[in-house]
């Protein structure tokens, strides 16, 4: 949906509609069963045994339960006693097979856990879990010219090279779950786990929070972006660079009033005096394919109405409204930000 239809949509019906249409839009789907990695092929390998076995175990259990009903029918409730048969049909079925098949999964599991690929990472990526988006600080090896930076929301990692992610988070128990590259796990306060995922082939991979972390839960999406090495490498390159300048006069404006209004207070935009720290870094937010963590794709529209009432489209997030904006400030506002690639 580009600038124009997604402003017109907003202005004839009103911003809250608005934002189920365009995270409709955005939305990357999560398939547990097509897998992007060995890990998540095991992880997936593992999940179809244990369908398998609950399909047998549920089918098992249904016939007993009709020969039982076919073989009692007429009984009186009171002449039904436990023989020695049915002892045998206690101890194999409650006992001895849920000890074997709890046994199977449990060392399958563990297997899959202790599988995963040891050794060095050029890049070790921070994930710090917030109410309601992710901040990213990547950390590059010398290899690829010992680069620093933050980003949010939208992981980009090379092909077929492993990445360490340290997850941790500022708020409440957060997870992180990408179902195509790896299991999930979890960010719990004061503490840091840290999980591997290595992409095997380039592609946009959906990921999401799965632990219930309050109002917008559901809107705590991240994309994973997968390049090869040279498209890995021209994109932290950017990144790793200040702001560019903008080049027209609305932009301009659009900067004037992010670095000397409340915008700045919260946000970073690297190369000017915009050093906030409590929201994501926007220094190249303009080349990120949705914005608030998945709610909404990133365009200009969608971001002059995200910066005028971003509580109707994601109550409860920390940006407040900005209310004292017009019309053309608002158009300035999103214009610089969209710029900022």
């Amino acid at each position: 949906m580009n600038g124009l239809a997604s402003r017109n949509v907003a202005r004839r019906f009103g911003y809250a509609p608005t934002a189920l249409v365009l995270a409709a839009a955005c939305s990357t789907p999560l398939d547990t069963f097509s897998n992007a990695s060995d890990a998540a092929e095991r992880v997936s390998r593992l999940a179809w045994f244990m369908i398998l076995v609950s399909g047998i175990i549920f089918v098992g259990v249904v016939l007993v339960m009709i020969v039982a009903i076919i073989r009692n029918r007429g009984r009186d409730a009171g002449s039904v006693q436990l023989d020695e048969r049915g002892e045998r049909w206690l101890l194999w079925g409650g006992t001895v097979m849920p000890v074997v098949v709890l046994a199977s999964v449990s060392v399958w599991a563990v297997r899959v856990l202790r599988s995963e690929s040891r050794g060095p990472t050029a890049t070790t990526i921070l994930v710090t879990g917030h109410q309601w988006w992710w901040q990213l600080d990547y950390s590059i090896g010398a290899t690829d010219g010992g680069q620093r930076f933050r980003s949010a929301n939208e992981l980009h990692i090379p092909v077929g090279r492993p990445v360490r992610l340290l997850l941790t988070t500022a708020d409440v128990i957060h997870s992180f779950w990408v179902p195509t590259l790896q299991g999930k796990m979890d960010l719990l306060p004061g503490d840091t786990n840290v999980l591997r995922i290595e992409a095997r082939r380039p592609g946009t991979y959906g990921g999401a929070c799965a632990e219930y972390c309050g109002l917008q839960h559901a809107h705590m999406a991240i994309s994973v972006v997968a390049d090869d090495s040279a498209a890995f490498a021209e994109w932290a390159a950017r990144q790793t660079a200040d702001a560019e300048a903008p080049v027209d006069s609305t932009a301009r404006a659009g900067q004037r009033l992010f670095v000397t209004g409340a915008c700045a207070s919260c946000h970073t935009i690297r190369g000017t005096t915009a050093r906030g720290e409590v929201g994501p870094d926007l220094t190249h937010v303009g080349g990120r394919r949705t914005i608030a963590a998945g709610t909404l794709t990133n365009s200009l529209g969608s971001l002059e109405g995200w910066i005028a009432n971003p509580q109707a489209l994601k109550p409860g997030a920390a940006m407040p409204v900005l209310a004292t904006h017009s019309g053309p400030e608002l158009r300035a506002l999103a214009a610089y930000v969209a710029s900022l690639k």
